[in-house]
Order: structure tokens, then sequence, then C-alpha cells
């Protein structure tokens, strides 16, 4: 059977990979096996990153973001290094032991400020990780970064097609250049994480298959997809959104390919459905990041319209999680949340 064979070989070629994405009968034994792989790597374990989204200015223009340079109705808005220390402090104190600092690619994050932030983080709190998702940066940047205390890095590669690539975002910017910087951020000796958005307009089933062998290739600790969902203020403010069933469904493909990945449920997902982070972790995802951003500008860091959770404080983030994550059979755990390739010491 199709799905005995993936979860034995963690492959399949190009032709089966498409008969698996393309159709829901196979569904229930996905899910089934997909569920079973993540308990046999992570038990029942559920993994919390704190999210401190610190700026939401950007020097880009992709065609797809709410955050983009032209959008002017976007209110800007910068976190200082204080109020980023502030809410590290709120959430180590609530039991989380990542932080993740995301923004737009902001030019007056320097290198210099970018790196006091993330030694400021490590020397108050030794026993977290630091996740950085702040976009392409030069090999030089990279390793400043990772010297000054940075354990892992997030950059959605979005695509593997040069061609959709290219319908996404503007000339200045390339897929292949993005891919250029996740392999130096492998090579440096970040955690890395890659991923994309299902549904994203242009998007081809062959697409996600190109996607996954970029993926067998780079051999991420993480991969982050979500559904794609539009934002009002974007030249693709028209478009559907991405499938619910597609994005469960690559989740649980993705768990088999990659039995020792981490693999977030997103706020994405429970975005388009009230229940969709708690499918996802019934699907193979092993990972949550909720909100630790000041509520103040929680509703301004909007990649895509409705987004969840705008409101709520860290606390009561948290506390609404755990009791979601429970009500699925899983638990939410105090700690790092290392991939399996780290925990066992594997390059």
């Amino acid at each position: 059977m199709l799905i005995d064979t993936l979860r034995e070989t963690h492959d399949l070629d190009d032709a089966a990979l498409l008969d698996l994405l393309a159709t829901d009968r196979y569904d229930d034994a996905l899910r089934a096996a997909a569920d079973a792989v993540r308990r046999e790597s992570y038990g029942t374990d559920v993994y919390v990153r704190g999210l401190i989204e610190f700026t939401n200015y950007c020097k880009n223009d992709c065609y797809y973001c709410g955050i983009r340079r032209s959008n002017g109705a976007a209110a800007r808005y910068r976190l200082t290094e204080d109020e980023i220390l502030a809410c590290c402090r709120e959430g180590h104190a609530l039991g989380f032991r990542t932080f993740v600092l995301q923004g737009g690619e902001d030019p007056y994050f320097t290198d210099d400020r970018v790196c006091q932030i993330v030694g400021d983080i490590r020397a108050a709190f030794p026993d977290c990780a630091i996740t950085l998702s702040i976009g392409e940066k030069s090999r030089e940047s990279y390793q400043r970064f990772f010297d000054a205390g940075a354990d892992r890095y997030l950059l959605r590669h979005e695509t593997a097609n040069e061609a959709h690539y290219a319908m996404l975002h503007p000339s200045d910017l390339s897929g292949a250049h993005r891919k250029a910087c996740l392999y130096t951020l492998r090579d440096i000796g970040y955690q890395v994480g890659a991923g994309i958005m299902v549904g994203s307009p242009g998007q081809t089933l062959a697409h996600i298959v190109e996607d996954i062998r970029f993926l067998q290739d780079l051999r991420p600790d993480m991969i982050g997809i979500g559904p794609f969902l539009p934002h009002k203020d974007t030249p693709f403010k028209d478009a559907p959104s991405g499938s619910l069933a597609l994005t469960l469904r690559l989740l649980g493909v993705l768990r088999l390919l990659f039995p020792g990945v981490l693999l977030p449920a997103t706020t994405a997902l429970g975005t388009i459905h009230p229940r969709g982070r708690e499918m996802g972790l019934q699907w193979g995802a092993n990972v949550l990041m909720p909100n630790l951003s000041p509520v103040g500008v929680r509703d301004k860091y909007l990649l895509y319209d409705n987004k969840i959770c705008t409101g709520e404080e860290s606390a009561q983030c948290k506390d609404c999680l755990s009791r979601r994550v429970a009500s699925v059979g899983y638990q939410i755990v105090t700690s790092r949340g290392d991939s399996l390739r780290v925990q066992r010491g594997g390059q």
C-alpha cells in the first residue's frame, strides 16, 4: 500500500506523491500513519515557541504579504530592545524555552542591533533557544547572529519553482537566492526551518512535489506550512484561500517523509478553521507558536486577514492552547523542543 511504502522508505516517486496529494481516498490511512510516526518520534509532547513579532517594517514588496513595502494602509511599529526582553521575561515565566524573533526585513535593525538583542537574550535566558526569522541576509550577517547566540533560523522558501516564485515576488527577489540562504544557514550550523504556503496563487501539485524534493536535499529541522490566506491590501486580495484538506494532507506526507522533523500547526491553520491547529496535531504536527508580542501591536503584524489571537494576553493564549492540545490527546511541555537530529547529535 502507498502509505506503508512511504512510512517504511520515507520516499515515493513523483507520480505516487501526486496521487497521494490529489485525492482524499488515502486520508484516513495517511492521518493514522502520520500520528503513529509522530508518537514514535516525539510521543504526545507538543513544543511551544514564544513568537515575538518585533517589527512590521519591510523593505520587500512580496505580492501576498500584508506588511509589504507598498502597503500604505499598514500601521507600522518597531519594538524596543527593552520591550523585546520584557516579552521574553513574561514568556519564560509562563514556561516558554524558545523565543522566535520574527519581523519584516527592516533596515533599522542592523546587524549590530540584532546581535545586541540576541546577545542580551542569551545572557538573560541561557536555558532557552533563540530563533530568528528576519529574512534574507549575507553569510557574514548570519554568522554574526549565530556567534551572538542565535540557535535557529526560519526562512520559508515559499516555492522551489523559479517561475512560480516570480509570480509571488517582484523581480529584485529570486528563489535561487532564497534557497542559497537556507543552505548557508545550514552550513553555519543553525537549526534551519523552511516551508511553503499551501494554495498560493499559481501553485500546482507539481510545484509541491518540487518543494518536497528541495526539502529532501536541504534536510531542515523544521518545516512550516500553512494555507495561503489573502490580505485585502495586496495584489492577491481576491485570490482564494488555500485548502485546509490539502494542508493537512501535506502535513501527513511530511511527517512520513521526515519522521524526526519539527512540524508546526500554524496560526494560519487556526485562522482558516476554528479547530485547524488541533487537526494539524492529529495529522503529525508537534509544534505551536503562540504570540508573546505586546497586545497593542498584534493586530498590526498582519501578513493575511482575520488572524486569530490578536487580542489575547500571553497567559490567556497559552492556557487556551493547553486546553486545545489536551482535547486531542497531546500535552504542551516546557522544553527547548529541539529536533531529533539535534537531540541525537546528528549533522
